[in-house]
C-alpha cells in the first residue's frame, strides 16, 4: 500500500508520544514492503532551536516531505495540517492516516477526493489546559470531523473508546501503543552531567505540560525527608511559562534537578538507573513515557486515572490524582521499603511479556487499512 501520515511535528523526533508512535509504525510498514510518506512540519524543535536537526528527505526508508507552518502557538499545528492535507488529497495514496484530533479538521478534503482516511486519536486533546479557547475549538472541530468522515478511528484506551461511543455513537478500534524490549545502561553520562547514581533519584520523564502534574510532584517531594534526588527530565511543549513556574517552585532545593530535553544514551541512562518512576498526570491517551519506563523494568508510581492505572495493574502503584498528600504518602512508603520496589520490578518483567510489541501494533494497524480498503471496494 501507499500510505500518507500527518498530524505530527516531525520524525525522527522525540518531541512527543505522537512522533514516537508514527516513527515506530512507519519504519515497520516500510520494512514490510509498503510505501510510507510522512508530512513533517517545518520549524524548529518544540523544546528549542538547539535541539533541531537537519531537514531530512528520508528516514529508514520512510519518505519525509516538509510542509510549511505558521510558527505561532496554537497555529503551527493547524496550518501544517492544512498544507499536508492539501498535498495528501492530491497525492496517490491508498490510505491517508491522520494522527491526533486537531489535524482531523481537514480530513474531509482527502475524503472528498476519494481517499480512504483513518484517524488515530491519541488522547482528548481539547481537554489539555495549555490550549486557549480558539485552539480548543479547532481541536473539537477535528474530533467531530473524525467522528463523521473517517473510514476508521483508532483509539489507544478504553476511556477514549467509550467517549466516542457516548458522544458520537461512533464505533472505534482499540489498538494500544506497543513496548520495546531494551537493554538497561549503567550510570555514566548522568553521573558526569548531574551527579546521579543508580537508585539515587526519583524520575519524571516526559513533556512538561500542566496536565502531566509535575507541580504536584514537586509539592509532594517537598514534604519528604529523603536524600534521593528528584529528576525532572523533558522539554516544554508550548509551555515555557509553566516550566518557569516549576523552576520557581523548586528554587532553593538543590536536590531537584531539571535536565531539559533528553534523548539517546542520556535518556536510556535516566530510565535505567531510577529508584522510582513517577507519572502524576491528570490526562493521558496512552502514555508512551510510562510504557518506556516499564520497558526499562522500573517500579512506577502513577496517578489513578484509568489510562495510567490500567498499564501498571499488578506491577506498580497508584495515588489519588491531584492529591499531593496521597502522592507524598505513597512516595514515603516506597522510599522507606526498598523491598516493595524490588518486588514491583520483578512483577514488571512478567507484565511486559504479556504486552504487545510494536510489530504486533503495526500488523493490527495494517489490518485496519486492509479492512477499510476491502470494505469500500465491496461497497462500490
Amino acid at each position: 500500500m501507499r500510505i500518507a501520515m500527518l498530524g505530527h511535528k516531525r520524525i525522527p523526533s522525540r518531541e512527543g508520544g505522537v512522533e514516537i508512535t508514527i516513527e515506530q509504525l512507519a519504519v515497520r510498514m516500510v520494512a514490510q514492503g509498503h510505501q510510507v510518506i510522512c508530512y513533517n512540519r517545518k520549524g524548529h524543535h518544540v523544546s528549542g532551536k538547539q535541539f533541531s536537526s537537519a531537514q531530512l528527505l528520508e528516514h529508514q526508508g520512510v519518505q519525509l516531505k516538509t510542509v510549511p507552518a505558521i510558527n505561532l502557538r496554537g497555529i503551527a499545528a493547524m496550518s501544517a495540517s492544512v498544507f499536508a492535507s492539501i498535498r495528501a488529497a492530491f497525492g496517490r495514496y491508498d490510505i491517508v492516516h491522520y494522527h491526533t484530533e486537531g489535524p482531523c479538521a481537514m480530513l474531509w478534503l482527502p475524503k472528498l477526493l476519494g481517499k480512504r482516511c483513518v484517524a488515530t486519536v491519541h488522547g482528548l486533546d481539547h481537554q489539555r489546559s495549555k490550549w486557549g479557547r480558539f485552539a480548543k475549538a479547532y481541536i473539537r472541530l477535528g474530533e467531530k470531523c473524525a467522528a463523521r468522515y473517517a473510514d476508521e478511528i483508532i483509539v489507544l484506551s478504553d476511556g477514549v473508546k467509550n467517549y466516542f461511543m457516548e458522544t458520537y455513537q461512533r464505533q472505534t478500534t482499540l489498538i494500544p501503543n506497543g513496548v520495546i524490549r531494551v537493554v538497561p545502561r549503567s550510570a555514566d553520562l548522568i553521573r558526569k552531567e548531574f551527579g546521579l547514581e543508580k537508585d539515587g533519584y526519583i524520575l519524571f520523564l516526559g513533556r512538561i505540560t500542566p496536565e502531566k502534574g509535575v507541580h504536584d510532584l514537586i509539592t509532594a517531594y517537598g514534604k519528604l525527608a529523603t536524600d534521593k534526588k528528584l529528576v525532572i527530565a523533558g522539554g516544554s511543549s508550548d509551555t515555557d511559562g509553566y516550566v518557569r513556574k516549576l523552576k520557581q517552585m523548586a528554587e532553593g532545593n538543590p536536590n531537584i534537578i531539571f535536565t531539559n530535553f533528553v534523548q539517546g544514551q542520556m535518556l536510556d541512562e535516566l530510565y535505567s538507573n531510577a529508584y522510582l518512576y513517577v507519572l502524576p498526570s491528570d490526562l493521558e491517551g496512552m502514555p508512551l513515557s510510562l510504557l518506556e519506563a516499564l520497558s526499562f523494568g522500573n517500579c512506577c508510581l502513577v496517578s489513578d486515572i484509568p489510562e495510567n492505572a490500567d498499564l501498571v495493574q499488578g506491577c506498580g502503584f497508584t495515588f489519588q490524582t491531584g492529591d499531593t498528600d496521597s502522592l507524598a504518602g505513597k512516595l514515603d512508603e516506597l522510599l522507606q521499603d526498598p523491598s516493595k520496589v524490588e518486588q514491583c520490578r520483578q512483577a514488571v518483567s512478567k507484565h511486559l511479556n504479556a504486552m504487545e510489541g510494536w510489530d504486533d501494533v503495526t500488523n493490527r494497524t495494517l489490518q485496519v487499512y486492509q479492512d477499510v480498503c476491502d470494505g469500500i471496494n465491496a461497497a462500490t
